[in-house]
């Protein structure tokens, strides 16, 4: 008898997870729409005023496809960030021959951390668990910026599957905001307590040396450093 009321139980559990989900996948799913109907990952994600001059961050490289299609229309100069092994790999064979963009195997945060990530393809993240997972470091983004004498990032692209909230406190916290040109920042929610809130704290932070040129909420988001 025991043995079924906790199969009960551990079903409902289950089934309120899985709903819970498809609520969630539905509720994303039309937050897309709008971006999707302006073809912003064509359009709005690489309309900067860059050149081959330029310096781009890429946090949360994945398999580098952004990184190439910046470099593709203004050769920039490209530091990617991705902790995960394979998608790293990928990364460094992709841009072996060439010196202007620069692949490193950690991911950057609010400090130096080993950590274990979820590998679920380009959903990966610390803040989710899976079956399957990986020890990754990060390190810290103020001191990197520091260590490598870099005065100012005409764009940082930040999506880090939760690790946003914490890279862009820190900025805050050391009042490194302005030395970006362009934040191109895709906030999520699902998997972090407290989302809004914390996001909202930060774009106050931000309003105050960037204006807002584009905003999809939990999709993406640009802004953009005052003159």
């Amino acid at each position: 008898m025991f043995k079924k009321i906790k199969r009960k139980l551990r079903y409902i559990l289950f089934k309120k997870q899985i709903d819970l989900q498809n609520q969630q996948n539905q509720l994303q799913h039309e937050r897309c729409k709008p971006w999707f109907a302006v073809k912003g990952d064509e359009t709005l994600r690489f309309d900067y005023s860059l050149n081959n001059i330029s310096i781009v961050f890429d946090l949360g490289g994945y398999k580098g496809e952004f990184a190439a299609d910046i470099y593709n229309k203004y050769q920039s100069t490209i530091y990617v960030f991705e902790p995960i092994q394979s998608f790293y790999n990928i990364i460094k064979q992709q841009f072996a021959d060439n010196p202007k963009i620069k692949a490193y195997q950690y991911g950057l945060a609010g400090q130096d951390q080993t950590m274990q990530i979820s590998l679920t393809d380009n959903s990966s993240s610390v803040y989710i668990k899976s079956k399957l997972t990986e020890t990754i470091q990060l390190k810290s983004i103020v001191d990197f910026i520091k260590t490598n004498n870099i005065d100012h990032i005409d764009l940082i692209k930040v999506n880090i599957e939760g690790g946003e909230y914490e890279v862009l406190e820190e900025l805050i916290a050391h009042n490194m905001l302005p030395l970006f040109t362009n934040l191109q920042i895709q906030f999520h929610d699902f998997i972090i307590p407290n989302a809004t809130e914390r996001m909202k704290k930060i774009q106050a932070e931000l309003s105050k040396t960037h204006h807002l040129t584009y905003q999809y909420e939990f999709v993406w988001e640009n802004w953009t450093l005052k003159q």
